[in-house]
């Protein structure tokens, strides 16, 4: 009777283990979504640095991610539009996020782009081959199937570029030192501080009343506060350093 018992039980979920769907790779809507938003931040974001950076190969691999994924994006346009899916027409926030920062900072910017452009690539791939290999949606898997090639060659590409990329994306290097700034300070540079993040950052180096706060075209997040009950003019650079009394 047990063992009855134990060999139903084994059915049933070997049956159930067949009959769900794999949660491995996306539905084919967000498939969809995800490489959308993915293709459009390549596109984007390569067109903002093409002219802010040094290396050779980078532009030509700039120019090569707009031609690409340009290419892709319309490919994958046409699918979704046959398969009744809808393609987003921006992108997400996050991404958004990182291409602003590209536009507010100051040239050059060949580690920043080579860095951002392999972890791009490293999702892509990962994204691409589960859908490829478990998708809902036939031919979602072949478009993914066939991009794979492409997306790996792009790894490849950015991860030797990426290898001797120029590093001087500012004069002074970031202080290790605890509680001591950058004499150079505020320096330029792509800032990943979100404005809360600025905020909280000012308040705990013993400043209150944080307002006004917005990031200048050299990332540098400027606003007012006050210390000792006096208001001063404030600055946040991307390596954490806080300056007072500067415009």
């Amino acid at each position: 009777m047990r063992n009855t018992f134990r060999l139903a039980s084994l059915s049933l979920v070997t049956s159930l283990a067949f009959a769900l769907p794999s949660l491995s790779a996306e539905t084919a809507q967000g498939f969809v979504t995800k490489a959308a938003i993915g293709g459009m931040f390549e596109v984007q974001s390569s067109k903002v640095v093409k002219d802010k950076l040094q290396d050779q190969t980078l532009k030509d691999f700039a120019q090569k991610m707009i031609s690409d994924h340009g290419a892709a994006n319309a490919k994958l346009e046409s699918i979704a539009g046959e398969q009744k899916l809808q393609v987003p027409g921006d992108l997400d926030a996050s991404h958004k996020s990182e291409v602003d920062k590209l536009k507010s900072a100051s040239a050059p910017l060949d580690k920043t782009y080579a860095d951002m452009q392999k972890a791009a690539h490293a999702d892509a791939i990962s994204l691409f081959e589960a859908y490829a290999k478990d998708g809902d949606n036939a031919a979602l898997k072949s478009f993914a199937s066939e991009m794979l090639p492409t997306l790996k060659m792009h790894r490849d590409i950015i991860q030797k570029a990426a290898a001797k990329a120029p590093t001087n994306e500012s004069t002074t290097p970031a202080v290790a030192t605890s509680g001591i700034n950058n004499p150079a300070a505020p320096v330029p540079g792509a800032n990943s501080f979100t404005e809360g993040q600025a905020k909280s950052a000012i308040e705990k180096a013993g400043y209150a009343d944080v307002s006004a706060l917005k990031k200048d075209d050299k990332g540098i997040w400027r606003g007012t506060a006050s210390k000792d009950g006096k208001a001063t003019p404030v600055a946040l650079d991307y390596q954490g350093n806080i300056v007072a009394g500067t415009q």
